[in-house]
């Protein structure tokens, strides 16, 4: 499609498109097996950062400003459809400052999932040093469980995976929370009920970032805990897909 947007299952009479932004490190590719579990009911857009897979001979980015910057200028046509956004761990934060620039311009998202992460007007924890050294990292690679323990041990694997996800990190290192005005499209918070990093009440502080309806699920799992819980995940994009039967909680 370019370079920052993939569709890996084309879907033009789905209601809605669902806009992902992968985890720190993470690649578009991660997100297959989402896109698979909501066909037929949103067309799945993700977004490619650059430096890793087929762009991995590009620079990485360093804001998150450049990132929506691009991602917006990325998006491609809607077919008058509603716009949904999802993110997780990192990405909840990119899909959040999409967001709120969409709504700025006038063109709110129907819907923000936020998966794996803390709201942004909490306290940023100190995950590893700032810039943290490849010990650091794999230390929190294994701490997160996102990584097969063998994987972590291969040094050509290190080699490819370290330097995209030390370029995450010193993003999310320069970013600075800035208030406004809250959203009023609904938010779903999503979490694992065992994150080492995100606890239920930070999941619930998400609240607060929009005047419309907010529910908060808490799943069984990890910081990845996406994997274990597709059909949960797409059931709930689907209740938020514009025109569709009521919402679901829980």
């Amino acid at each position: 499609m370019n370079n920052w947007i993939r569709c890996f299952r084309p879907a033009p009479d789905a209601g809605a498109q669902l806009l992902c932004f992968p985890h720190a490190g993470g690649s578009a590719s991660g997100y297959h097996p989402l896109s698979a579990q909501v066909a037929g009911r949103a067309e799945t857009l993700v977004v490619q950062y650059p430096g890793r897979h087929d762009r991995i001979a590009e620079p990485f980015a360093e804001r998150f400003g450049d990132v929506v910057d691009a991602v917006l200028a990325s998006l491609p046509a809607s077919g008058g459809r509603p716009l949904m956004l999802f993110g997780h761990s990192m990405g909840a934060l990119l899909a959040f400052e999409t967001a709120r620039r969409l709504a700025a311009e006038g063109r709110a998202p129907a819907a923000l999932f936020v998966s794996g992460s803390e709201a942004p007007s909490l306290p940023r924890q100190a995950r590893v040093p700032n810039p943290p050294s490849d010990e650091d990292l794999i230390g929190e690679m294994r701490l997160l469980s996102g990584t097969d323990e063998e994987l972590l041990a291969d040094p050509e694997i290190l080699r490819l995976a370290l330097p995209p996800l030390r370029a995450d990190y010193a993003m999310l290192f320069s970013r600075i929370h800035v208030p406004g005005p809250p959203l009023r499209c609904p938010v779903v918070a999503l979490t694992g009920d065992s994150d080492p990093r995100v606890s239920v009440e930070g999941a619930q502080a998400w609240e607060q970032e929009t005047e419309g309806p907010f529910e908060r699920h808490v799943l069984p799992g990890g910081h990845f805990f996406l994997g274990d819980h597709l059909d949960r995940v797409a059931e709930l994009v689907a209740a938020n897909v514009p025109g569709r039967a009521a919402r679901t909680t829980g």
